[in-house]
């Protein structure tokens, strides 16, 4: 992660402004993108909880997961 911010931020940090509070600041908006989503998806995972922990549904997550991997390999084996 402290690759990311010293590799992407700075191009956001306008000439002239304080860079270590405007990096402090976007790095705080990143993190709280970051925690706003993961509580998201936690939020749906625990509506759809029982839904997702039947077998039949476990089954068409594993033919949608081999399938993509599935594909990832046949493109990665064709691939130049």
């Amino acid at each position: 992660m402290g690759a990311f911010y010293v590799a992407v931020l700075p191009q956001f940090i306008p000439t002239g402004a304080p860079h270590i509070a405007l990096g402090v600041l976007l790095a705080g908006v990143h993190v709280f993108l970051a925690v706003v989503w993961s509580c998201a998806l936690i939020a749906l995972a625990h509506v759809l909880r029982d839904r997702l922990q039947r077998p039949s549904a476990r089954r068409y997550l594993d033919r949608i997961t081999g399938t993509v991997i599935t594909a990832f390999g046949i493109r990665l084996a064709l691939g130049q």
